[in-house]
């Protein structure tokens, strides 16, 4: 009879280990297609992402060299190349940190040349799209609003210089926008409401130029 042979608890364990081993082979050896490929996804991944980085700093820095050539030409009073330049801008860099400062540009270009409908359709697109710089948006508003009164759609006027100053009402421009909704409301007849920026503009602005200006204004325009 045979005798039967003890292992020890060493022996026990180098087998399950050498047993654990020959499946994972195994398994490595069936399924090796598939290990390559998601190393191969992952290392395409991180290559995608590195382009898309390194294409955005591209692009960054062209619209950035295209914009200042642009602020140039605005600043030496060249309008209609400005406005080219700007207008490029927004169609090749739109996604661009600039094109931000390119649109507001480009609506108050188009205002002081007297282009209205695209003063407000760049003013508007501003408002639409680009909400943190409040000082800006109200702006914007009142550009809106300036447009407005030069086409003689004053209750418009009035209505947008009133939300400009309600944008931003301890802005810098916020007297301007408040007389600017005063004078319009009383071109466009409404003098109840003429009344109630003549009141907000006693009591806030009173001690300012276009504060006394609408002070003034009201009192002989704005009696029924």
């Amino acid at each position: 009879m045979q005798s039967k042979v003890k292992l020890t608890k060493r022996q026990i364990k180098e087998d399950k280990f050498t047993t654990f081993m020959l499946n994972a082979r195994s398994q490595f050896q069936d399924k090796w297609q598939f290990y390559v490929a998601g190393i191969a996804a992952v290392i395409l991944v991180f290559a995608a992402i590195n382009w898309y980085v390194s294409d955005q700093q591209t692009q960054q820095a062209d619209a950035e060299a295209k914009f200042a050539r642009a602020v140039l030409d605005y600043q030496s009073g060249d309008n209609q190349i400005a406005l080219l330049g700007f207008d490029q801008l927004l169609n090749e860099y739109g996604s661009t940190d600039v094109a931000e400062q390119a649109t507001y540009l480009l609506g108050k270009i188009h205002l002081a040349n007297k282009n209205y409908e695209d003063a407000v359709r760049y003013f508007e697109i501003y408002l639409d799209r680009y909400r943190n710089d409040q000082l800006n948006r109200a702006a914007a508003q009142a550009g809106v609003a300036s447009a407005r009164e030069d086409l003689g759609s004053y209750a418009e006027a009035a209505a947008a210089f009133a939300a400009a100053a309600e944008m931003h009402p301890e802005g810098p421009l916020a007297a301007d926008y408040e007389y600017g909704a005063l004078r319009n409301y009383i071109l466009a007849g409404d003098l109840e409401s003429a009344g109630v920026h003549h009141e907000l503009i006693l009591e806030k602005h009173a001690n300012t130029v276009p504060g006394r200006s609408a002070i003034r204004l009201f009192s002989e325009k704005g009696q029924s």
